[in-house]
């Protein structure tokens, strides 16, 4: 079976965000599974494709709205409101459907699509229904958005979000039912899409990388508790404000707290051992270099993979209710809770060293044994026969 794997942005290799490593997941066991898939969408300037021979590329965008000049969100913002389009799907705008549909005919006789979250998929709706396809919603975006409009002070931003939200939650609702099948990233996010039943859709259990981690070892501690994300995303920055704003000023002086990835202007904490780090070479180096990881998500929908990536590496974690979304399997070193004392009283105990590291290959192997046979009932439904061969 030969599969378009329609995507925003094709992956790099570089596995640097959830949706990267999500992509990466999914697309290595279609593989495992006996397809053939093709990759098509846009690459981020300047990082050519990971594997080009197996990928059609649009040409080189850039989409993230917090980098953008105020005159290049305007003009995103009118042509949102100009085509009635979702203003993540009109970035993607760049070029025609009838040039998309002549760069789909370059990929040969395929069998079907995996449509690939909603944006591509939403600013090119039409293009891709002469074959049957599965649609990988990697979150329930109309609920994301109004979540943010909820959060934010901007009257702008807040009709920008509360309009996203509306128009997503229609346009999620026309690829679901279009869909064979749909892969969800969390088991709750089914229902909210309306295809709870096992006959249309299933939850991904991921990985994040591929092959298993390597067996537990002494590490170098090197700080308390130590976070990494792209905190300039919304629902990102809503877990960091509430875990700076709620948890951090209930821990001691001493406690060392090192957080990496991008952040907003702005951001900033009075206790003495928070420390912002930036760009790091090595995620994984930097996460082993702390006793225990806070998974603080309060926000969003789908999986947090910064919790799979933590589990995989048997790292002691405290974790919010949200953080284990899309979590089947949870080791017995991680700790849950809401509430911000106890969650500051668990990061103690867990720096102090009276939690072990977890053996995090069991999780692993686990996960994606899951993750197989998820992927499987998706293929089945699109005529996959398991010799190989398309029905």
């Amino acid at each position: 079976m030969h599969l378009l794997f329609a995507t925003s942005i094709v992956p790099d290799g570089a596995l640097e965000s959830g949706y990267e490593i999500a992509n990466a997941a999914v697309i290595d066991a279609l593989h495992r599974a006996g397809v053939r898939v093709t990759v098509i969408g846009f690459a981020w300037p300047g990082k050519p494709p990971a594997d080009p021979d197996n990928t059609i590329v649009l040409g080189e965008i850039d989409v993230r709205t917090e980098d953008a000049p105020l005159k290049q969100k305007m003009v995103w913002l009118a042509k949102a409101m100009r085509t009635g389009l979702t203003f993540s799907s009109v970035k993607l705008r760049a070029v025609t459907a009838r040039e998309l549909r002549q760069e789909i005919d370059k990929a040969g006789p395929f069998d079907g699509y995996v449509l690939n979250s909603v944006q591509f998929a939403g600013a090119f709706e039409g293009v891709f229904d002469d074959r049957p396809s599965i649609f990988v919603a990697h979150n329930v975006e109309h609920r994301s958005a109004i979540e943010i409009a909820h959060s934010v002070n901007s009257m702008l931003q807040r009709f920008m979000y509360t309009r996203e939200a509306r128009l997503l939650k229609t346009l999620e609702l026309r690829l679901c039912e279009k869909a064979r099948f749909v892969f969800t990233l969390a088991e709750e996010d089914r229902a909210a899409l309306g295809v709870a039943s096992d006959d249309r859709s299933a939850a991904l259990p991921l990985v994040t990388r591929h092959t298993p981690p390597p067996q537990p070892s002494k590490r170098q501690i090197e700080c308390d508790a130590a976070l990494i994300g792209t905190w300039t995303w919304q629902p990102n920055r809503i877990g960091l404000d509430w875990f700076l704003g709620e948890v951090v000023p209930q821990l001691p002086s001493d406690f060392r707290i090192r957080i990496a990835g991008r952040t907003l202007a702005g951001t900033s904490s009075t206790h003495p051992g928070v420390e912002f780090v930036g760009r790091v070479p090595d995620a994984e180096a930097f996460v082993r270099s702390a006793a225990v990881i806070p998974l603080i998500s309060r926000a969003g929908t789908g999986v947090q993979l910064k919790t799979i990536e933590t589990f995989e590496l048997g790292l002691p974690a405290v974790a919010t209710r949200s953080a284990l979304r899309g979590i089947d399997h949870m080791p017995e070193n991680c700790v849950v809770t809401d509430n911000p004392a106890v969650f500051a009283k668990a990061l103690e105990r867990a720096a102090s060293g009276k939690v072990a590291d977890a053996d995090g290959r069991i999780f692993y192997r686990q996960q994606r044994a899951a993750l197989d046979a998820q992927v499987m009932r998706g293929l089945d439904k699109i005529g996959y026969q398991r010799d190989g061969a398309a029905a």
